[in-house]
């Protein structure tokens, strides 16, 4: 199957879908304790309408990371564009794909697909459909939490690897070569 890559970790790939990824430490970002309670309904960090204005811009993934214990939500508003490398978008499927060191959720506009969306283990690759048949000009708002781990005694650093748009041509043809 033909396929184009948009890589969001880089300032280029971000600017392609007039993105900025930020980011904030804590489950319930800015609350004490990290946002953890005994009991919480889920962190609003995860909706698209949260407002993160005020989180630190993150022009690297892989450079924000934390020490101990920690969760930290990286966020990013896209904009589907008209081509890839020259390809229009029409007739893709677009997949998001990252790696969360250590534990991870992805969520897309929202939510979070409870089969694809976990990310378990340490260092594992995840791809979840962001759209099975995007138009240039859609927006999507991606939210990733990553959790560092094992969660009875976490060590090390908590950061996020790579994350791309896989776009990928369901009827064969890439458009104009």
């Amino acid at each position: 199957m033909p396929r184009e890559t948009i890589y969001l970790r880089d300032t280029a790939g971000q600017e392609l879908v007039k993105g900025t990824w930020r980011y904030a430490r804590g489950y319930v970002p800015g609350e004490p304790n990290e946002g953890l309670v005994e009991q919480i309904d889920g962190s609003p960090a995860r909706l698209v309408d949260y407002d993160d204005s005020g989180w630190e811009i993150c022009p690297d993934l892989a450079e924000r990371n934390s020490h101990g214990f920690s969760f930290i939500w990286y966020r990013i508003k896209i904009t589907i564009p008209e081509s890839v490398n020259g390809h229009p978008v029409k007739g893709t499927r677009i997949q998001f794909e990252t790696c969360i060191d250590d534990y991870g959720e992805i969520w897309i506009d929202g939510e979070c697909n409870r089969d694809q969306g976990a990310i378990q283990g340490f260092n594992t690759p995840q791809r979840v459909l962001l759209s099975a048949d995007p138009n240039p000009g859609d927006q999507h708002t991606i939210a990733l939490l990553a959790v560092n781990g094992p969660l009875g005694a976490p060590g090390g650093t908590v950061f996020c690897r790579y994350a791309n748009l896989g776009f990928e041509w369901t009827g064969g043809l890439m458009g104009p070569l």
